[in-house]
């Protein structure tokens, strides 16, 4: 298959990534511009960076002052569960070649789900499919940061509550997924380990001991969880 076949292959998967990361990009610009960052901070911030949720905590932190040592320790307890989605994506990205390296650095929340729940098409290069899903997701992200830069320099916006967009889009791809799957129990794990480290850490503290609990699950019933998987 060529490589535009490979494109029109991706692009339908990604539309639901799109009306939410378009949005939400929008809004993280409008963010930065209230910090007084203008749409070119906002732009090379998603090229660069790209870590969504962290941008947004990031942005209040630029403007908060210099504080290397909470950076680092916001960013490991914002970020820490690419760690277990880099772990479960070692066979998927194994034969990429090339591809690899942007394949990790793009690997996003919704990416992730994506590439989870997504066969390669029949005579499709694996690597290049991987790598338009989510060559375009991060498009979809950039081109709406610095539309929302834009924006934020020309008309004021109150952007409270809009970054629960991100949220509603992930609920979004775990219903496509329970859909495509005859397999639940992945996610009912995932689920319940997430809401018994919600209600013993708390909502402030329960995302790292989260996501140690699935990793433990997942490594203790892989046999089972993989039964059923389409």
């Amino acid at each position: 298959m060529k490589k535009h076949g490979e494109l029109r292959a991706a692009f339908p998967i990604t539309v639901p990534v799109l009306a939410g990361y378009l949005f939400l990009g929008i809004a993280f610009g409008v963010l930065m511009s209230s910090k007084g960052y203008g749409p070119l901070w906002s732009l090379g911030v998603s090229l660069f960076v790209y870590a969504g949720s962290m941008q947004f905590v990031a942005a209040g932190m630029l403007a908060a002052g210099f504080d290397p040592l909470g950076t680092v320790l916001m960013t490991l307890m914002v970020n820490a569960r690419h760690f277990f989605y880099g772990i479960s994506m070692l066979d998927k990205f194994h034969g990429t070649g090339k591809y690899k390296p942007y394949l990790i650095f793009a690997l996003s929340d919704e990416t992730f789900s994506i590439l989870s729940a997504t066969e390669v098409p029949a005579g499709s290069d694996k690597g290049r499919f991987y790598f338009f899903i989510a060559l375009l997701n991060q498009l979809y992200w950039v081109v709406g940061s610095a539309l929302g830069g834009v924006f934020g320099r020309l008309i004021p916006f109150d952007t409270t509550g809009i970054d629960f967009v991100l949220t509603a889009l992930f609920v979004v791809l775990f219903i496509g997924q329970w859909n495509q799957t005859h397999n639940h129990r992945p996610m009912l794990m995932g689920v319940g380990c997430a809401v018994a480290c919600l209600v013993v850490f708390g909502a402030d503290q329960f995302m790292i001991p989260a996501m140690l609990c699935i990793l433990v699950c997942a490594g203790v019933f892989q046999k089972s969880m993989g039964e059923g998987m389409e």
